[in-house]
């Protein structure tokens, strides 16, 4: 029996090795135009907006985009397969940059305000590719999978911040030739997907398993800690990386000196992730979010001593890092929590919420990093204290499940 269940796992994670495979890469492209629009989103914003403190406007509106599109586009994947919404979000993504491009040309921020919402889509269907890596996967590489495609991003943290350095000044408009880069990054990434295979989806049957209720899911302790852990792991990275770069040329320094912080801090992101699947699969999940967020925490304390150019690096390295523990540690006790039949619902669910509550912070971060008015230092202090009710949150709601008994979260 053992030896025949074996037998079948090779090939299954054969399979999603290559799938793996094929999503690192598109993480490691396609994802490279996310650290680009979050370098200049908030100075182009700051650019044309009525404004200063409505420069993050953009980046929230992104998110906004992430959120909305996240429910209909888990349907859409759970109807017609994984590879028609990520076909979607690269459409998304090119229409968002063209549109973004055409409101800077024109000195428009609501045109540009709309791009960014479009750019969304494609965030949302980056989202998804975590999961994807789950689908052919067995139950003893999900974690592994989870982290590899994750590790993708941090090729994205070189590409990314590279090219807006080439790109940023190149046209007499600023920041226009960086999504004139990124249309081409959306057309050519979209090829990828035609290499993934992934199991089709199935017509539903009458007698097919239709699993629990929205509102059943939402009983069960260990999903509903995995998403505010995961809420509160990507709201507060959102928040203090979106200030970021306002903060670091606020103080005196350079586009490029905020695109190697920023660059660092992507690379903190996705580099542990090349262990952070052995280490849920040795300590469990539960042990390596709460390790994300102290780390989250100890990044607001060291942003919080100074405004030199090595507090700055030091503090996004920690937020790195510490999102991603966070946020896979969450994603793996999410994707251990729910039936093949609940995908759907469950993963449409929770990035509603992981990203309702990271557009949340975006839209917080202008007004906190304003709220002194052109005092820079004292805005983004008030960034960096905000983080702490929401960390008390997910720390709470973690010793919460932990002293529930096993079978309850089970």
């Amino acid at each position: 029996m053992v030896d025949s269940t074996q037998t079948h796992a090779v090939p299954d994670d054969r399979r999603a090795k290559r799938n793996v495979i094929v999503l690192v890469m598109a993480q490691a492209l396609l994802g490279s135009q996310m650290p680009m629009i979050f370098v200049v989103g908030g100075l182009a914003g700051l650019m044309i907006a009525p404004s200063p403190a409505l420069a993050t406007i953009p980046i929230s509106l992104i998110v906004f985009g992430s959120m909305t599109t996240a429910p209909w586009l888990s349907a859409v994947m759970q109807r017609h397969g994984r590879t028609v919404g990520f076909y979607i979000g690269a459409l998304g993504g090119g229409i968002g940059a063209a549109t973004s491009a055409y409101g800077l040309w024109i000195d428009s921020f609501p045109v540009f305000l709309f791009g960014s919402y479009l750019t969304g889509i494609y965030m949302s269907a980056q989202g998804f590719y975590r999961f994807a890596a789950t689908d052919t996967a067995s139950d003893a590489y999900r974690p592994k999978a989870i982290s590899y495609v994750m590790a993708g991003g941090l090729l994205s943290a070189f590409i990314g911040p590279q090219l807006v350095k080439a790109s940023s000044e190149a046209t007499v408009v600023p920041f226009l030739g960086t999504y004139a880069v990124v249309i081409a990054i959306n057309v050519i990434g979209a090829a990828l997907f035609a290499f993934l295979d992934l199991p089709k989806p199935e017509p539903a049957r009458a007698d097919a398993p239709r699993g629990r209720s929205r509102a059943e899911l939402l009983r069960n302790p260990q999903i509903v800690v995995a998403m505010i852990c995961g809420a509160v792991s990507y709201s507060l990275m959102n928040l203090m990386m979106t200030s970021t770069p306002l903060a670091v040329v606020g103080c005196g320094f350079t586009t490029g000196n905020a695109a190697d912080v920023v660059s660092a801090h992507v690379i903190a992101m996705f580099g542990p992730s090349f262990f952070t699947g052995h280490l849920i699969a040795r300590f469990g999940a539960t042990r390596i979010v709460a390790l994300g967020l102290f780390l989250l925490a100890c990044a607001g304390g060291v942003a919080l001593t100074g405004v030199e150019l090595f507090q700055f690096f030091g503090a996004l390295i920690l937020l790195g890092i510490g999102w991603n523990f966070g946020f896979i540690g969450a994603t793996a006790m999410l994707t251990a929590a729910h039936a093949p039949e609940e995908r759907g619902a469950v993963q449409g669910m929770n990035d509603f919420v992981v990203f309702g509550t990271v557009t949340i912070a975006s839209f917080s971060s202008g007004l906190l990093m304003y709220s002194g008015g052109e005092d820079v230092v004292q805005g983004w202090t008030a960034v960096n204290i905000a983080m702490v009710p929401f960390l008390v949150l997910a720390g709470a709601a973690l010793i919460w499940l932990a002293l529930r008994p096993q079978t309850s979260t089970a």
